[in-house]
C-alpha cells in the first residue's frame, strides 16, 4: 500500500513535517546518508468491541488510529536489518541469516527475527536495511504499539523485498506469529488485524486463518460524541502471567466440552453445566467465559447498530461491555498489584462525571495502561480537565480513525 503524506495525516499533515524532519535527522546521524531511503508508517488501534474475544475465535469491532508508529528505511546488502527508534538509546540488530529462536532474545530483536523467519517460510523475501523511527502510540497504553511496530516491520520487507506484494491480512498473521512464538505473549489477532487492516472494522475470527472482515462506515462526531482513550500511567511490564490466564482459562472451560476454543462452545450448553464447569475449571474461569459470551455477541451487535445509525443503542451496549470487563473478565487491574489501580479509578472518575451520559469501558488487554470512553462534544473540554487533574498533561487522547494500514508513505 502507498499514500501520500497529505492524505495519510489530513490536518496533522502540517504539524507532521516537523516529527519527519527528526526522523530523516536521526537516520543520518545513525546511519548515514539517507539517499534513496523510503518512509513507511503504521497505526496503533483502538479496540471497540469484544474485549479479550479474538484469542477465543470470537467477534470484535475495532479501528485504525491517527497515532503512529512512523520510519525512514533503506534497503542493505549486509543481510542485517538494524532499527533504531528516536524513543530508545540503542540499535536492534537482527541477522537474517539466523532466523532460529534465540536464547534470551526478547523486545524488539525477537519480533523483527520472528517476522523474517515466517515470512520466510511463506515463501517471501527478507534481506538487511536501516530503518528509525518515531512512534506516537504510547508504550503500555492499550492502543498496541507492539502490533503497530510489527506491521511497520512487515511493511518495509513487503516493500524493499517483495514489491508490495504482502497483503494486510498475511502480515497480521505474520506479526501475530512473531508476537506468540518469538516473544513469547499468547495474542490474540485483534490488534495486528486492526493495525494491518486499518479503517473502522468489525472482525469475525471463527477462522483465524480467514477471518471475515467487514468495514462500518460511521462518523462518531456525527453523533455528537468524540472517541477519547485516557492513559493511566500504569505499564504492561511483567503482566503476561495476567494476560496468559485469561485465554488459558477461557479455554479450560471450552476443555469441559472437548473443544479447544470457546466460540465452539455453545453457550446454553455452557449455562446448563455451571456445577460441573465451577468444579472442572474454578469460579474465574466461569466468569470469563461468561463474559466471552457476552462480548462476542455484543461486538457483533454494536457493528449491527452503527449500521443502522442508532448510536443510542450502541452507546447502552458499550456500557455493557464495560461492566462485563469489570465484573467478569476482571481486567481492571492486577492482583499482584492490588496497590496500583490506575484503570480502576479512572473508569470511576468518568462515571462521576459523564454520569448516564456517554460510555466508556477498559480499554485493550486491560490490567494497566487506557481506558476508553465517549464522550458528548459539549462535556469534552470539562472531561478532558477532570481526567488529567488526576492523571497528568496531555492523558486524555481524542483520537480520529485512520483509513490506511502499514503504508509506504508518498510524498
Amino acid at each position: 500500500m502507498k499514500t501520500t503524506f497529505t492524505a495519510l495525516y489530513g490536518p496533522e499533515a502540517e504539524g507532521q513535517q516537523a516529527r519527519y524532519a527528526v526522523i530523516r535527522k536521526g537516520f543520518e546521524e545513525t546511519f548515514g546518508d539517507a539517499a534513496g531511503a523510503r518512509w513507511f508508517s503504521a497505526p496503533g488501534r483502538t479496540e471497540i468491541g469484544g474485549n479479550h474475544t479474538d484469542h477465543n475465535h470470537g467477534r470484535v469491532l475495532t479501528a485504525a488510529v491517527n497515532l503512529d508508529i512512523a520510519g525512514l528505511a533503506k534497503k542493505t546488502d549486509t543481510g542485517i536489518i538494524r532499527l533504531r527508534s528516536a524513543e530508545y538509546n540503542r540499535t536492534d540488530t537482527v541477522d537474517t541469516g539466523d532466523l532460529a529462536v534465540q536464547a534470551n532474545e526478547n523486545g524488539s530483536p525477537s519480533l523483527i527475527r520472528g517476522i523474517c523467519a515466517r515470512l520466510k517460510e511463506l515463501g517471501y523475501a527478507v534481506g538487511g536495511f536501516d530503518c528509525y523511527t518515531t512512534n506516537r502510540v504510547m508504550k503500555g497504553s492499550g492502543l498496541s504499539s507492539s502490533a503497530a511496530f510489527e506491521i511497520l516491520v512487515v511493511t518495509v520487507l513487503s516493500h524493499l523485498y517483495n514489491d508490495d506484494g504482502i497483503d494486510p491480512v498475511t502480515a497480521a498473521i505474520v506479526s501475530q506469529y512473531a508476537e506468540n512464538v518469538y516473544f513469547g505473549k499468547p495474542s490474540g489477532l485483534l490488534d495486528q488485524m486492526a493495525s494491518s487492516v486499518a479503517g473502522f472494522t468489525a472482525i469475525d475470527f471463527k477462522t483465524p486463518t480467514q477471518p471475515v472482515i467487514e468495514k462500518v462506515d460511521f462518523d462518531f462526531a456525527g453523533c455528537g460524541h468524540a472517541l477519547c482513550v485516557v492513559d493511566t500511567g500504569g505499564s504492561h511490564a511483567n503482566l503476561t502471567d495476567e494476560y496468559a490466564a485469561i485465554p488459558a482459562e477461557m479455554k479450560r472451560v471450552a476443555a469441559f466440552f472437548g473443544k479447544e476454543f470457546l466460540r465452539d462452545v455453545r453457550e446454553e450448553d455452557f449455562y446448563a453445566n455451571l456445577p460441573a464447569i465451577r468444579k472442572a475449571a474454578g469460579d474465574r474461569a466461569v466468569l470469563r467465559a461468561m463474559h466471552f459470551f457476552s462480548d462476542d455477541r455484543l461486538a457483533a451487535e454494536e457493528a449491527k447498530a452503527l449500521r443502522a445509525g442508532d448510536f443510542e443503542a450502541f452507546r447502552q451496549m458499550i456500557r455493557e461491555s464495560g461492566r462485563s470487563s469489570f465484573q467478569r473478565l476482571q481486567n481492571v487491574f492486577a492482583v499482584v498489584s492490588p496497590e496500583e489501580q490506575g484503570v480502576t479509578l479512572a473508569l470511576a472518575l468518568t462515571e462521576r462525571v459523564l454520569g448516564d451520559r456517554g460510555a466508556f469501558r477498559v480499554h485493550g488487554g486491560g490490567f494497566a495502561g487506557t481506558i476508553q470512553a465517549f464522550v458528548p462534544l459539549e462535556m469534552l473540554e470539562h472531561y478532558r480537565a477532570e481526567m488529567e487533574k488526576v492523571f497528568g498533561p496531555g492523558s486524555c487522547h481524542v483520537l480520529s480513525v485512520r483509513q490506511a494500514g502499514g503504508t509506504e508513505v508518498l510524498f
